[in-house]
């Protein structure tokens, strides 16, 4: 028994990141299918859905539940559209600044997440439900106000070739005022990547050019993971 324990604890830490695979893996086709903004409203619907099948799990009486609502949390964190969106909706001045603030609300989440759990909080053997259906919290705050922000002024002319749609995004964003510069910009952008092959991942492991490099992300990611700070 104590060796089942062991595996399915194993299994709810781990199933987070096989939900995330997937979500990083399908995430370039979907926001250049479908925007980011809709991607993003997508993506907390899965949360909210995930956090109750977790909250509901100790009434059910049901572990499978808390396997299914982690793995539903890995595919929607792991799709890497905030830092995107944010980065893409922010005067170039603030831009460096808002990409920064992902990392910043991650730990800060993490942080808030580790102090809810100590068992004088919500850690307790009649509150855990709580502390695991927390996490749909954020997402429903996003869920309703994210429907007053634009889609990204980027996807709407780079994918979309929106023009006036872009410029109806951005003076919605940034106000009144002359943001030919910025459209420009897009403009440019547009172009470079009409020039630029997109390799596939295995196009990008053959590449001899990039291939120092590539050895470099691996190792270091792998050495985040293999650090422990899942199991923290």
């Amino acid at each position: 028994q104590q060796d089942n324990l062991l595996f399915l604890w194993s299994i709810t830490v781990s199933i987070f990141g096989i939900g995330g695979l997937l979500g990083s893996s399908g995430s370039r086709y979907l926001t250049v299918k479908y925007g980011k903004k809709k991607c993003l409203l997508c993506n907390n619907l899965l949360m909210i859905v995930a956090a109750s099948i977790m909250g509901f799990s100790k009434i059910a009486q049901s572990f499978e539940m808390i396997l299914i609502g982690r793995f539903m949390c890995g595919i929607s964190l792991c799709v890497p559209l905030h830092h995107q969106y944010v980065g893409e909706i922010s005067p170039k001045k603030l831009r460096g600044f808002a990409n920064s603030t992902s990392s910043f609300f991650w730990s800060l989440g993490k942080a808030v997440g580790q102090i809810s759990g100590q068992r004088e909080l919500l850690g307790s053997q009649s509150l855990w439900p709580m502390l695991m259906a927390s996490c749909g919290f954020p997402a429903l705050v996003q869920l309703v106000t994210l429907p007053f922000f634009p889609e990204s002024p980027p996807y709407l002319l780079m994918h979309k070739g929106d023009q006036e749609g872009c410029k109806k995004a951005i003076r919605q964003l940034w106000g009144e005022g002359h943001h030919q510069a910025e459209i420009d910009d897009i403009m440019k952008e547009k172009a470079t990547m009409k020039n630029t092959k997109i390799l596939s991942v295995l196009e990008l492991v053959k590449e001899p050019a990039f291939r120092w490099q590539l050895y470099m992300i691996v190792i270091l990611t792998a050495t985040i993971q293999l650090c422990g700070i899942n199991a923290v």
